[in-house]
């Protein structure tokens, strides 16, 4: 890594950062509803955010919508929305191309990261995702340490920036379903904090036990103790720190339990013809046993001559839609990049889910009812940090993307 360099402001994405004065930690908590914390807290299991949520600086703050993990992990990192950044999902629709593809390659993203910027400025700068694809876009012409856990084992110097992490962190290389996969993340930063004292580290978790379990919950509790032992130990070891999330989770159940889904893609081969429009539900990522590929957000492309605004109403008046907006109203109301959305955006409610064609999604994973995200519902998630923020407006709209604006320029 390299050595810091002496104070001073680093201006990304049109915001201006002080270069870390000590050890920062941002961390992501895939899937954090912050009734988890909440109900952690008040059942004895998370003593460390007790105290922080006592001494600390604490708000309910807004993710960006799509609630899923592309777009708010490359908000937090850029500090920008999606439409400065431009990664709008974790799946889209190439158009130019006639193509559907995933949104993990680099070439997606439309601004710097701080993360790359603070280790142009100097920083030693460390990244550890759960899912292996976030990594390519979170290290994004960033020098210095960045891996996952779920392929800690083929890390190496010359593209990690790190070499033997398994041996490092003590740990075996976890299911990838699993809060295994997350807690190796936390015990790594653990040990890359004690080793090479990173200036700046961002530790970004998987979702799988909120997508599984409910706040209060047996297994979300142990899960958020095992979360809170670890940022007590970087506390200690002198860490300004900042813990937010991507986004909420709710269920998206009837009330026998079974999936609660608006099959959106049936429902438009019904009223236009079938494969006349096309649905993209961008939640769909390579890790879709917990979810089915289904959330609460998908776009819509319709064929040349459709009266959008017609249709728009026929979709919003289907039980279960909380909101449909063309392409420009979501752009605005989101923050989205126009070029990269359909014609319609449709939002479902809390309970409820959208797919596409109800024979194209395999939930004989689903061990568990249905709980997912992706929409305004979900759009709710903690920002807490480990020191005072002195003049804290607690009425402004905070974004979980002011998680580094925090402990950068506020940790008192």
């Amino acid at each position: 890594m390299n050595a810091a360099r002496p104070l001073s402001t680093l201006d990304v994405n049109g915001r201006a950062y002080r270069m870390p004065r000590q050890p920062v930690v941002v961390v992501c908590v895939d899937g954090c509803e912050p009734d988890y914390i909440a109900q952690a807290v008040a059942g004895g299991h998370a003593p460390w955010f007790a105290r922080v949520l006592e001494s600390g600086s604490s708000v309910i703050a807004d993710c960006v919508v799509p609630s899923f993990t592309n777009p708010n992990n490359l908000s937090i990192v850029t500090g920008a929305p999606p439409s400065v950044h431009g990664i709008c999902g974790n799946y889209l629709y190439d158009a130019q191309n006639n193509v559907e593809v995933m949104m993990n390659d680099p070439k997606w993203l439309r601004a710097p990261t701080l993360l790359a910027a603070l280790a142009d400025a100097g920083c030693r700068v460390a990244v550890v995702t759960a899912k292996d694809k976030l990594r390519k876009l979170l290290g994004h012409r960033m020098r210095g340490v960045c891996f996952s856990a779920e392929k800690a084992d083929q890390v190496t110097l010359a593209e990690h920036g790190i070499e033997n992490v398994l041996a490092l962190v003590g740990l075996p290389v976890p299911s990838v379903y699993s809060a295994d996969l997350s807690e190796f993340v936390f015990a790594a930063g653990v040990k890359l904090m004690q080793g090479q004292r990173p200036d700046v580290m961002y530790l970004s978790t998987t979702d799988y036990v909120q997508h599984k379990h409910a706040p209060g919950s047996p297994e979300a509790n142990a899960f958020y103790r095992m979360m809170d032992g670890y940022l007590s130990t970087l506390d200690s070891l002198g860490c300004a720190i900042a813990v937010t999330a991507d986004h909420g989770m709710n269920a998206k159940t009837r009330l026998d339990a079974t999936p609660n889904v608006i099959y959106l893609q049936d429902a438009l081969d019904a009223w236009l013809g079938a494969g006349r429009a096309r649905v993209i539900l961008p939640i769909t990522d390579p890790y879709v046993v917990h979810h089915g590929a289904l959330g609460s957000y998908a776009t819509v492309y319709l064929p040349e001559g459709t009266d959008t605004g017609a249709l728009a109403r026929r979709i919003a008046a289907l039980r279960g839609i909380e909101v449909v907006l063309t392409r420009s109203q979501a752009a605005e109301r989101f923050e989205l990049p126009p070029d990269r959305i359909g014609d319609l955006v449709v939002v479902s409610s809390h309970a409820v889910a959208l797919g596409g064609s109800a024979a194209k999604h395999d939930l004989t994973g689903l061990d568990a009812p249905l709980r997912s995200h992706g929409g305004i519902s979900e759009q709710s998630v903690p920002l807490i940090m480990n020191r005072p923020f002195p003049g804290l407006d607690p009425n402004r709209r905070w974004r979980n993307f002011d998680a580094f604006d925090w402990v950068l320029n506020h940790a008192g």
